[in-house]
């Protein structure tokens, strides 16, 4: 297996512009909205009445509500082809099809992060040591100890729009941040991956920060010697392959769902050095939700809250 062909493959498709590809396949937008910047469709995955699936103009990313699930380009062909990874680059064959496929402009880094920061003002104004009593009692709802959460996060202060906000900040390798508070779920620019390095032959790998910071939590005599990528989002797995195939073992800690158990499956194809180490928390989403629930049986998931419930329109 050619991993740097597939690898930039994947990069390919993650600029393939979205809502221009759903035209070509008959799916028009139900409504658009913020200057036509937030487009929305009766969901492509799955059977609806009312427009739930909606894609920013900005970053090229979607979210489906009725899923609780989103991302790039690679998450959505996913589920939507209901394929694998190696079966994915044969159906969107960029080789042959490189001028049938719509491009997405604003996927040149300084444009996009120019275009999202004109258009929500997302501005981080200051980085500091956790404060803040509803950080912390949102990080003890997410069975974090504050003392974890101290070492590899900031509260970090923001504004949008206009307005100021706060919330748990993880860097990421290129200056970006993940912000999470109880009631916002989203990102500065650039959006990168996280690495963090001690030199170990051993490295694990998971999806988002919240499941890191659940192992640190779990394995607080071990996290210092053992080096870790987290991919803030599941679809860009393949910027992690460089710093990933200087390990010798590859410990996988995917969530459990769709788009996750599809990157597990490519990566084990890829040799015997990764491991699929999710059956930890076997019948759960993912390491925080067992954390957060371990012993417990698995809760039904309630419907979405915060950023993208206030983002979610009522009717058109």
């Amino acid at each position: 297996m050619d991993i740097k062909n597939e690898r930039h493959s994947l990069a390919q498709i993650r600029e393939l512009d979205l809502v221009a590809w759903l035209e070509t396949q008959g799916f028009q937008a139900a409504a658009r909205r913020k200057n036509d910047t937030d487009y929305w469709y009766l969901s492509p995955l799955r059977e609806e009445k009312t427009a739930s699936f909606h894609v920013s103009r900005l970053t090229n990313e979607w979210y489906d509500f009725g899923l609780m699930a989103g991302g790039n380009p690679v998450d959505f062909f996913l589920r939507y082809f209901n394929c694998s990874i190696p079966e994915l680059l044969g159906r969107l064959d960029l080789g042959s099809q490189r001028h049938a496929l719509p491009l997405f402009d604003g996927n040149d880094g300084n444009n996009a992060e120019r275009l999202i920061s004109e258009a929500s003002h997302l501005a981080v104004k200051l980085a500091h040591p956790i404060f803040a009593y509803p950080l912390k009692a949102y990080l003890h709802e997410r069975s974090i100890t504050l003392s974890v959460a101290q070492k590899f996060c900031k509260e970090v202060n923001f504004e949008v729009n206009g307005r100021s906000y706060y919330g748990i900040g993880f860097a990421n390798d290129a200056g970006g941040w993940e912000i999470r508070n109880k009631n916002f779920k989203q990102s500065s620019a650039p959006k990168d991956i996280t690495t963090l390095g001690c030199g170990s032959k051993e490295v694990k790998v998971f999806e988002g920060f919240f499941d890191f910071l659940s192992w640190q939590c779990l394995n607080p005599d071990t996290g210092s010697s053992v080096d870790f990528v987290i991919l803030n989002g599941a679809g860009l797995f393949d910027r992690a392959l460089p710093f990933l195939s200087d390990h010798q073992r590859v410990g996988l800690w995917m969530d459990r769902d769709v788009t996750g158990r599809r990157y597990t499956e490519y990566a084990l194809s890829i040799g015997e050095r990764f491991t699929d180490e999710s059956i930890y928390f076997q019948g759960y989403k993912d390491l925080n939700e067992w954390l957060i629930h371990k012993g417990q049986a698995p809760k039904q998931r309630l419907a979405p809250q915060g950023y993208y419930a206030r983002m979610r329109p009522k009717n058109f």
